[in-house]
């Protein structure tokens, strides 16, 4: 049982439950989207620009909902975003019009990546937070990203063979991808549901920390939290730049160019993937314990950024996937460490709004990817070039995040 369960057994439970069914439908979107976008008559720069805006889009509407949520209500915004989501799922599956696809990406949520997007994960960031013990947080993040990590997986899984069935059968092909699209959709109203059971005790008030009482504020409130935000939010915002080139639809959609493997094998190579990142965001609450969250962090993440360079320079499909999956093996380490510092270097009425706005940074540089990776994957000689990128900006920013704030240490890591 995840950690903190025991403070508020049933709200933890939905929140973590919301959590798999969101990041199930992300990976099994993920694994056809690029497919789909292709089979329905979408260019690659048109699918560049489309996947480009979607962010953006997600970026704006987590952005309003995550800045206000601790205001209006954290339950309420989050119930919006889940029919958000599911109206963008409808309009995908039913339209081909590029400039309709385009609003309805910009305006819904959607997720090319199959990881988090969206106004979700800040709101419940700060609602967890709210339910556990400070020495349990990263702890339970871990279990929190595992539980997600394990449903993408399934996804990833469950997407590919979805596809692969309809094929199977008279349907045409674009056919088997917009099943699922419906699914997608569906699972959105499924959130809404989960959402709607919450109780009040993930609403915040007014929070109590050192004996101080924090009004409830829509922004960051303190200077020392502008600075670290700010500067966690650019360092966060290159992270995703650097990543975006190997979001998981490119991804998938390489290894089918590289070496023509089809959609239910895709979905099994990345079910294996999804399952070894929550397996090992469990190690990184012990990890950072002994060394410190940005530590681990750092640690953690430079050699699976080396791996991900490796990955185009393997001659063979089963020494690409083996270098895929060791990579998987260590590269979500950072993201429980990650959280848990944010929350921890805030006041706690500022958590929701730290949350969205360094989760806002991470969407913005993730949205900007596509465009390239779109103009690689057109030019044969290029088709390697996203991985490379993506390692060496991803190294980059390990380097200045454990420059700048190894130093900047929460409460917890201070008082041992």
């Amino acid at each position: 049982m995840p950690p903190g369960r025991e403070a508020a057994p049933r709200d933890t439970t939905l929140l973590f439950t919301a959590r798999f069914i969101r990041l199930f439908a992300y990976g099994a979107l993920s694994v056809v989207l690029v497919f789909y976008l292709r089979a329905i008559g979408l260019s690659d720069a048109r699918i560049g620009l489309l996947l480009t805006l979607t962010l953006l889009g997600d970026t704006l509407v987590s952005l309003a909902i995550t800045t206000h949520a601790d205001r209006i209500g954290r339950r309420r915004m989050l119930i919006a975003g889940a029919l958000l989501m599911t109206g963008a799922g409808i309009v995908m599956a039913w339209s081909t019009m590029f400039w309709v696809l385009v609003v309805a990406a910009t305006l819904g949520v959607i997720s090319p990546s199959g990881q988090e997007v969206g106004p979700f994960l800040p709101i419940e960031q700060a609602a967890l937070t709210g339910l556990v013990d400070d020495r349990a947080r990263t702890s339970t993040y871990a279990w929190y990203a595992l539980t997600g990590a394990f449903a993408s997986a399934l996804g990833a899984l469950g997407g590919g063979f979805l596809a692969q069935a309809v094929q199977q059968g008279p349907a045409p092909t674009v056919a088997s991808y917009r099943a699922v699209v419906v699914l997608y959709a569906t699972l959105g109203v499924a959130l809404a549901a989960v959402f709607l059971a919450l109780s009040r005790r993930v609403e915040v008030v007014t929070a109590t920390a050192a004996g101080k009482t924090f009004r409830l504020t829509s922004g960051l409130g303190s200077d020392r939290s502008r600075r670290v935000v700010g500067g966690l939010s650019a360092l966060f915002a290159l992270d995703a730049f650097g990543g975006g080139f190997v979001a998981q639809s490119y991804a998938a959609y390489w290894f089918h160019l590289r070496f023509g493997v089809d959609p239910a094998v895709l979905g099994s190579i990345f079910f294996g993937a999804n399952l070894l990142a929550g397996v090992s965001a469990l190690t990184a609450s012990r990890i950072a314990a002994r060394f410190g969250l940005v530590r681990t962090m750092v640690w953690t993440h430079l050699p699976s950024n080396v791996l991900l360079i490796a990955v185009p320079l393997m001659p063979h499909l089963s020494w690409a996937v083996a270098t895929l999956l060791v990579r998987f093996s260590i590269s979500q380490m950072d993201v429980p460490t990650r959280q848990s510092y944010v929350m921890a270097v805030v006041t706690p009425a500022e958590r929701s709004a730290a949350a969205g706005i360094t989760g806002v940074a991470r969407t913005v540089g993730a949205a900007i990817s596509p465009l390239f990776v779109a103009y690689c994957f057109a030019r044969p000689a290029l088709v390697n070039l996203p991985f490379f990128l993506a390692g060496t900006l991803k190294i980059v920013y390990d380097l200045l995040l454990y420059r700048r704030f190894v130093t900047v240490k929460p409460l917890q890591e201070i008082d041992q």
